[in-house]
């Protein structure tokens, strides 16, 4: 039999058949993808093979086989730093919630989560919530970072889960797709699918206001059918967001606007550093290349693992002010 996974709590998978009856399933001693070191063999969207076992009191099935995947998100793993855990697969686009102080959302985080989706080919979109918590210091943050990301091309969506601003067109968007909801714990991943599907009932948590971190309500990654027609991941917050299985010579190439200039530089390996007559630092220099960006894009060459908001997060706010007294 197929189907598709719609929940992994890492032991048991819940897997939609393709005459959407719902089963449980697990797999049977060591289960891994060719050429693909991840700490879950499988993930959230994936389409799997699996047979009935009958022999227990309640009907499970085992999965003997994965599909090939179309694409899939990565992180590095929390605990084996050489290895990465497979978030969500063959999606449509991943929707990346932002927020500016509810909790803040690095410019670094977002340049991270970018360049891994560009790596494994997903299309992402830049969601700011809570817009309608904004102060005017807060709206020209959010209004000059959005404006960052849409000059390089990114598609910027702005939107109010308490206020159902800009819920129709995210969900026009979302239609006959399989997509997925991502950032820090406490951006507003469940509370905007509730405000999207109000049946759905997914559970919410306030932000603590002495951290101004979330806390955690998702435990696992897990799909759900809209009525609509679209198909949404809800995915548990992510703190950090480290780099993984990415050659130095590559990063550039996944950064679009370093990558349209990359011809250009009088080096082929040329890393945007410290070489000479280098097309990216000159753009930077022109104010053609944001230095948020050029900034992360070093953090990422360097190897530093983004912690999560201390030392990077006022790296970045310098960052954005120093870009923005350019301007």
């Amino acid at each position: 039999m197929t189907g598709l996974v719609y929940k992994s709590t890492g032991s048991w998978y819940t897997v939609k058949s393709l005459q959407g009856d719902f089963m449980e399933c697990r797999i049977k001693g060591k289960f891994r993808m060719k050429g693909i070191k991840s700490t879950n063999p499988i993930a959230v969207g994936d389409v799997v093979d699996y047979d009935l076992d009958e022999n227990s009191d309640v009907v499970t099935g085992t999965i003997t086989n994965i599909h090939d995947r179309k694409n899939y998100i990565v992180r590095k793993s929390v605990n084996l730093s050489h290895q990465m855990h497979i978030i969500a697969s063959n999606l449509d686009y991943v929707f990346l919630l932002i927020t500016i102080n509810n909790p803040p959302t690095t410019t670094n985080f977002i340049d991270r989560f970018l360049v891994t989706a560009e790596a494994y080919g997903i299309e992402t979109i830049l969601v700011f919530n809570k817009i309608d918590t904004y102060d005017d210091a807060m709206l020209d943050e959010q209004l000059f970072m959005q404006y960052i990301y849409q000059q390089i091309g990114y598609k910027c969506l702005r939107v109010s889960s308490t206020e159902g601003k800009g819920i129709e067109e995210l969900k026009e968007i979302m239609k006959g797709k399989v997509t997925m909801f991502s950032g820090h714990s406490g951006v507003g991943k469940s509370t905007l699918v509730n405000a999207m599907e109000p049946s759905l009932h997914l559970k919410t948590k306030t932000i603590s206001e002495q951290s101004k971190q979330g806390q955690h309500t998702t435990t696992f990654a897990e799909m759900y059918d809209l009525s609509f027609g679209a198909q949404i991941i809800d995915t548990p917050g992510i703190k950090g967001f480290g780099i993984v299985d990415m050659q130095k010579e590559e990063i550039s190439g996944y950064f679009p606007e370093f990558f349209k200039l990359k011809d250009q530089c009088k080096f082929n390996n040329c890393l945007h550093k410290d070489e000479p007559k280098c097309a990216v630092k000159e753009a930077l220099e022109k104010d053609e290349i944001s230095y948020s960006r050029y900034n992360s894009y070093l953090k990422i060459l360097e190897g530093d693992d983004e912690t999560y908001r201390t030392d990077i997060y006022n790296d970045d706010r310098i960052a954005s002010d120093e870009t923005r007294n350019k301007n």
